[in-house]
């Protein structure tokens, strides 16, 4: 087992994990659909939905902050963190912010869930500890750095 390629082991993690949060923050949006498992396409302008509000205050009430601004930081972050763990671009900043959500959710909104949590979050934090493997915008950035510096 040994011989398995941790990079592998990342591009897997990173995979899942984003589909997870982005399939999350389609839910909340309309005018722009995208699944590259399914292969279905719906290009457009997106626009927070009137139900992910409506989830925010009827069903997840986070404290200290207003279920508009919940829901809208919510959605960003379900699709922005998600790409950039995807492309493996800034991977442990990403892992490091789905986290902090998976705790929130944890911690407020669905306690029960934590057999599910535990595994993002174990996914997450070897992504931070290990990084995102050699199939990743940063390993290739890493080294073309490392060229730089050698000419």
């Amino acid at each position: 087992m040994a011989r398995i390629p941790e990079s592998v082991i990342a591009l897997l993690g990173r995979f899942s994990v984003a589909a997870v949060f982005w399939k999350s923050g389609q839910t909340k949006i309309e005018g722009l659909a995208i699944d590259i498992v399914s292969g279905s396409f719906e290009l457009g302008m997106p626009r927070l939905s009137s139900s992910a509000v409506d989830l925010f205050r009827d069903e997840y009430r986070l404290p200290l902050i207003s279920p508009e601004l919940g829901a809208t930081l919510a959605t960003l972050d379900e699709h922005v963190l998600p790409l950039m763990l995807l492309l493996g671009l800034g991977t442990r900043f990403a892992a490091l912010g789905l986290l902090v959500m998976t705790a929130v959710i944890q911690l407020l909104v669905y306690p029960a869930a934590y057999p599910t949590h535990g595994v993002w979050a174990a996914v997450l934090l070897w992504l931070m500890v290990r990084g995102p493997g050699a199939v990743s915008t940063d390993h290739a950035l890493a080294l073309w750095s490392k060229r730089s510096k050698a000419v």
